[in-house]
């Protein structure tokens, strides 16, 4: 494998399925055996959840409520999420660890940097939840500040779609995809990568983001792999 430890962002949407919310059980245990098969490989795996499938704190605040208490309630949705990856993982034959930003003791641990260390080295996967514990911040946030204060060697953005486009795909036929593109330029042409704070905060601590689409079986195991799948977003073009 080319990468000995990676964080893996899934949105909240990647476990609906077909349907408009909720959980699948038959995707989430796809993912899980998937990320099973690279910790089986020696891969170190630390994963971060959103909560699209449940509720968004920006859409409830959109519609009156006040921002923090919606960032709080969708922090706390993305336990649910995390918990049930957990199961899903373990019924895969993974041993797993959630680690909550809000203290949640009695269903999972507190968040814990030499914790979630030790926990990646001994084999286990870790399911980052609430966010970074704090409100006004997204799960991307969330995700690139995981990567970084573990010491992962790869970001891998799941979406559902194929990469990082010039325009979306799903409304514009012309959109080209990218193989490849560096922090400023996914700033500067606005292309939703990631919020701003979370593109900032890789490329300062150069942590490569690669985007690619979960729905696609099999992807995951071949960007580890070293396979080129997706769009590679990296502080400065290699070679």
């Amino acid at each position: 494998m080319r990468y000995r430890r990676i964080l893996l962002k899934l949105s909240g949407e990647a476990l609906v399925g077909e349907g408009s919310h909720g959980i699948d059980p038959d995707v989430i245990a796809r993912i899980a055996s998937e990320i099973h098969a690279l910790t089986a490989a020696g891969v170190q795996t630390g994963v971060v959840i959103g909560a699209g499938n449940i509720l968004r704190g920006a859409g409830l605040a959109a519609n009156g409520m006040d921002r923090v208490t919606g960032d709080h309630m969708g922090m706390l949705a993305t336990v649910i999420n995390a918990l049930a990856m957990q199961d899903a993982l373990e019924k895969a034959g993974s041993a797993c660890r959630v680690m909550s930003a809000l203290p949640i003791n009695q269903a999972c641990e507190p968040y814990s940097r030499a914790r979630a260390v030790r926990h990646l080295e001994k084999g286990r996967v870790v399911v980052f939840a609430a966010g970074t514990g704090n409100p006004l911040f997204t799960t991307d946030s969330a995700a690139s500040l995981r990567a970084i204060e573990v010491g992962a060697d790869i970001m891998l953005k799941a979406t559902k779609v194929d990469g990082v486009y010039s325009a979306d795909p799903l409304t514009n036929s012309d959109a080209i995809l990218f193989e490849r593109l560096t922090f400023d330029e996914a700033l500067e042409r606005k292309l939703g990568v990631m919020d701003a704070t979370a593109m900032v905060l890789c490329s300062e601590h150069n942590m490569p983001v690669r985007v690619f689409n979960i729905f696609e079986a099999g992807h995951l195991g071949r960007i580890v792999a070293g396979e080129k799948v997706g769009t590679l977003v990296e502080q400065e073009r290699s070679g």
